[in-house]
């Protein structure tokens, strides 16, 4: 045998058998990937689907391992741990030969390594962040009459943020509709709204932001412009020339007509605009004033424009006038020219007077020039006709494409189809009005715009989906897009950025969630193409916070406290988010403080107490000072006097006049939300005080029916309390039944009409201790302290200096499906009222709940034996009228605009020797008196601030101050 023959044949059968093993090693391999993968499950998180490996390259010269997984795989939360724990499980699943290989796991064109979040990991040369582009000129907006500036917040940071859809024309359907289903009451165009307007971008200017949204943002129906090329009936508009005179800029600016907007109208170059030389002169300044002819007494956001030109100044100076107090604001006209700017809400009188105006100066520190265009004051209707007809509804209900129109957008950004699709144009106008706004500024450098600092864009959605036993919940879901324009965002920093904040908002909301209330589904983190995400040249992302189909979601998502936390966390995420884009410390806002007090001394002095409230899960949130805002008379609240560091402040307060206070909690990073309203007044002469107590403090969703055949919300039952007004509801409910699940037509479970559209629905506004010292204060014989129902309950507030207590209960009780508990009369109030009485006090309770909400025993002898009164029923008598104290008055008994309503009036039955002192028009009962030798009280099955006309209301007081205290 031929041995040279014989070797190479050996070799060959060697090879051949190699190859055949690593044939089979790679075979195995293949099902062993494909095994982890399908049984891949995340930590604490779960996705929409197993994840699937699409492919994998073995390099055996280099001992290389490239795998490729799915998106699936990408939508989770990543961290230096887990992607530790994957390569571990990995290697220890493929055959032992390759174990050793250099492996490197890729899912959505990126290594899973690269997808750790840069606040969870910091390694040099991370490519997501804005390193050494950071804007430091004149904030768009600052109020220069605020008493504090934060300095570990989000001072001088702009965002673009907005809630989902909005009605829209279906150019198909020839109609105007809205963009998601209504369910449970809601749409999802008019249910995000609720969590952005009222909680989310206050608190984020709370904490010093400049926010930006492309809906508008004030559900005010009433809109008055002030304008020097159009005069509207009963407005002033009026220059007042000094060195500089105001002429026109030589360029278009606005001006309205009567009637409605076709597509393609801009009223931002119908008219013209002004322009003064800027002086730095505190004497001789020209100036222009914007006076309104306001329609009725309200809030309205006040909204300025002007042109910016080469050579803006950026301070100019704005003063807003608002019932009398004045609020001071600097505008850097050298970005965001031509359009409408806003500068805050504030309350203003009916009519036309100095007192309600804006004023415009010439003044600044810089060489320059000042420009003068229109002023607008509230959001109003919708006046873009589309299809021959406008939508009908409040401007704030309306999708962001009618709102770019009315504000002076290009008909390229917010017409992106040339008119024949609004459903596209409006996904689209949101993100095309942050990039023609933020083009020219440093973290848009590559793209022409009005050169806003704009360096980050959040979209806040609810989704679809529902949990099929109805017990589950949904949760909430993230998006990002990283895979466009070669990975990187137009100032060139890596399109990561937006994968970190996607990723954040979604571990944080689900962390804080799940915190307060036990429990919360998170879902998946998606790199998906979306416009919203796309589109935006800074990092943006997609928040959908829950499902609008799944009622254990909106059962959350509908109760007020629960919105209050869901934007707490998003604020929380951007605070974060931001300072660490940037390496800058940050302190977070503090909560609202609580046990708020106000005691007038015989002296005239009224002396503020309150305590602060800690935020467990934020150390930095500890108050370092506290602001006071005082309301002198009929004047709007002022903006403000810092307190450091001490939880009380004393006023003197001038005789007669009526004081209201509310307090602020102050870190470095921002302010809270205010404390309720209350109130003090000192008469010389007066011989006998009276304590208003605040105990109506509830917020909740309307009634729950949720049992094993109904889910839903029951407006009729109860329909609930709103943090102020809202127009977040589409109209009742109308199916509830669970065997309907899923079913997206009229015959669907949560399926609602359309009786509230359009409407915007009182709520609490937190005011009503004002409402009631209003109705006493004719009476000069009495001093007024007032303070919140804790600070009885806890002991801080001693009822014997008061010979009457004013509990106001409004619509507080224990519903039994809130988030947070609620009760017309606590123990600790029941035992305080005993006490009271006992030594002879006297008491005026009046509330929607008293007797529905005390029904255990002890609780209906106490109502027995304390304030004379069993509860009977209610009265279910239309109309509102109430008979009594020698009068007729007519009570808010239905939903509607201006006050909260009455759903169902108690009925109280007098136990003697009290007496009925109030009926209802069916004979019922409505009201207790008694007068006896120990003490006396007066009890209203309603709450009395519910009575429509403010002079009856002032003499139905009158009348029992005189039974009580006379």
């Amino acid at each position: 045998m031929d041995i040279r023959y014989t070797s190479i044949a050996m070799a060959l059968l060697m090879a051949a058998a190699g190859f055949a093993q690593t044939a089979e090693q790679e075979r195995k391999m293949a099902q062993k990937l494909e095994a982890y993968f399908t049984k891949y499950k995340p930590k604490k998180q779960e996705l929409a689907q197993a994840p699937k490996m699409l492919s994998y390259k073995v390099d055996n010269n280099k001992k290389t391992l490239v795998i490729n997984a799915d998106g699936t795989f990408a939508a989770q939360e990543f961290s230096e741990e887990t992607t530790a724990d994957i390569y571990k499980r990995v290697r220890k699943a493929i055959p032992k030969p390759y174990r050793k290989y250099a492996i490197t796991i890729i899912t959505n064109g990126m290594a899973i390594e690269d997808l750790v979040p840069h606040r969870i990991i910091r390694k040099p040369g991370k490519i997501n962040l804005w390193g050494d582009i950071d804007y430091d000129g004149k904030p768009w907006v600052s109020n220069a009459s605020s008493p504090i500036e934060p300095t570990h917040g989000l001072q001088n940071r702009h965002i673009s943020l907005w809630a989902s859809h909005g009605r829209y024309f279906d150019s198909d359907k020839g109609k105007w509709k809205w963009q998601r289903p209504k369910l449970f009451g809601t749409t999802e165009d008019l249910f995000t709204p609720t969590i952005v307007i009222p909680y989310l971008i206050p608190m984020l200017e709370n904490a010093g932001a400049i926010v930006f949204t492309p809906r508008e943002r004030d559900m005010q129906k009433h809109e008055v412009i002030v304008d020097n090329d159009d005069r509207q009936q009963g407005t002033r508009y009026i220059e007042v020339n000094s060195k500089h005179e105001w002429h026109n800029t030589g360029d278009k600016g606005f001006a309205s007509h009567n009637g409605t907007y076709t597509d393609g109208e801009n009223p931002f170059v119908a008219g013209t605009a002004r322009m003064a030389q800027a002086t730095g002169s505190k004497k001789r300044y020209s100036i222009i004033s914007y006076q309104p002819n306001f329609p009725a007494e309200g809030r309205y956001a006040v909204y300025v424009s002007y042109q910016t030109l080469e050579n803006s100044v950026d301070d100019a100076r704005y003063t807003v006038w608002h019932k009398g107090e004045k609020t001071e604001f600097r505008v850097n006209q050298q970005m965001g020219g031509g359009t409408w700017v806003y500068l805050g809400t504030f309350d203003f009188d009916a009519g036309s007077d100095e007192f309600n105006r804006v004023v415009l100066t010439n003044q600044s520190s810089r060489r320059g020039v000042v420009t003068a265009d229109a002023v607008r004051f509230g959001g109003g209707m919708g006046n873009i006709e589309r299809g021959g007809q406008t939508s009908g509804l409040p401007r704030s209900m309306e999708g962001a494409r009618y709102y770019a129109q009315w504000a002076g957008m290009p008909y390229t950004v917010y017409s992106s189809r040339n008119g024949t699709n609004d459903y596209a144009d409006d996904i689209n106008v949101r993100s095309f009005m942050t990039n023609y706004l933020g083009g020219g500024s440093c973290y848009m450098p590559t793209t022409d715009g009005k050169k806003v600092p704009f360096e980050l864009s959040l979209a806040i959605h609810s989704d679809a989906g529902y949990a099929k036993d109805g017990v589950g919940l949904i949760g909430s879901l993230a998006i990002c897009t990283t895979r466009f324009n070669g990975g990187r965002l137009n100032a060139g920093i890596s399109r990561l950025a937006s994968r970190d904040l996607a990723e954040a908002l979604l571990t944080n909301t689900t962390r804080d969630l799940q915190y307060k209330y036990g429990s919360w589904s998170k879902r998946d983190l998606l790199d998906k193409n979306y416009s919203e995400t796309r589109v935006p040249g800074v990092p943006s992302a997609i928040l959908e916070t829950m499902s609008h189909q799944n009622f254990p979601d909106m059962r959350y998502g509908q109760d007020p406290n629960f919105k209050f936390t869901l934007a707490r966390s998003i604020y929380k995420t951007i605070l974060r988010y931001i300072s660490e884009q940037h390496g800058r410390p940050y302190a977070v806002t503090p909560l609202t403080p609580q046990n708020f007090s106000i005691e007038v001394s015989g002296k005239g002095e009224a002396t503020l107490r309150w305590q602060p409230v800690d935020d467990p899960q934020e150390a930095t949130s500890h108050p370092t000072g506290y602001i006071v805002y005082t309301s002198y008379g009929h004047s709007d609240f002022d903006n403000g006097t810092y307190i450091r560091g001490k939880n009380s402040h004393t006023v003197k307060l001038d005789p007669g006049v009526l004081y209201s206070f509310r307090v602020a909690a102050v870190t470095r990073g921002g302010k809270s939300f205010p404390t309720e309203v209350l109130c003090a007044m000192y008469n010389p002469g007066a011989e006998k005080s009276i304590l208003i107590v605040n105990g109506f403090q509830r917020l909740a969703s309307p009634a729950v029916r949720d049992n094993a055949e109904e889910q839903g919300f029951d407006f009729d039952a109860d329909p609930g309390v709103t943090l102020g007004s809202t127009g977040g509801w589409v109209g009742r409910q109308v199916c509830f039944d669970r065997d309907k699940m899923g079913i997206e037509d009229e015959s669907g479970l949560g399926w609602s009409n359309d009786d509230f559209s359009g409407m915007v629905m009182a709520g609490n506004d937190m005011d009503y201790v004002r409402c009631h010292a209003e109705a006493m204060m004719a009476n000069k014989r009495y001093n007024i302290a007032s303070c919140s129902d804790e600070a009885v309950e806890s002991g801080s507030v001693n009822l014997s200096h008061y010979q009457m207590v004013d509990l106001i209960l409004g619509l507080e009780r224990n519903d039994g499906h809130s988030l947070k508990y609620y009760k017309t009369f606590s123990t600790m109030m029941q035992s305080q009222l005993k006490d009271y009485t006992a030594r002879g006090g006297a008491v005026l309770v009046s509330g929607a709940y008293m007797g529905s909400d005390m029904q255990k025993p002890a609780e209906q002898q106490f109502l027995a034996d304390i304030l004379k009164f069993q509860y009977t029923g209610n009265s279910r008598t239309r109309g509102g009228s109430v008979y009594g104290l020698s009068t007729t008055m007519q009570i808010y008994d239905t939903l509607n605009e201006q006050h909260y309503c009455v759903a169902s009036p108690e009925v109280l039955r007098p136990i003697w020797p009290a007496f009925a002192a109030m009926r209802y028009p069916d004979g019922r009962d409505a009201g207790v008196a008694y007068r006896g030798a120990d003490y006396r009280s007066f009890a209203m099955g309603f709450p009395l601030e519910c009575i429509k006309d403010a002079e009856k209301r002032q003499s139905i007081m009158q009348g029992i101050l005189n039974f009580l205290l006379e």
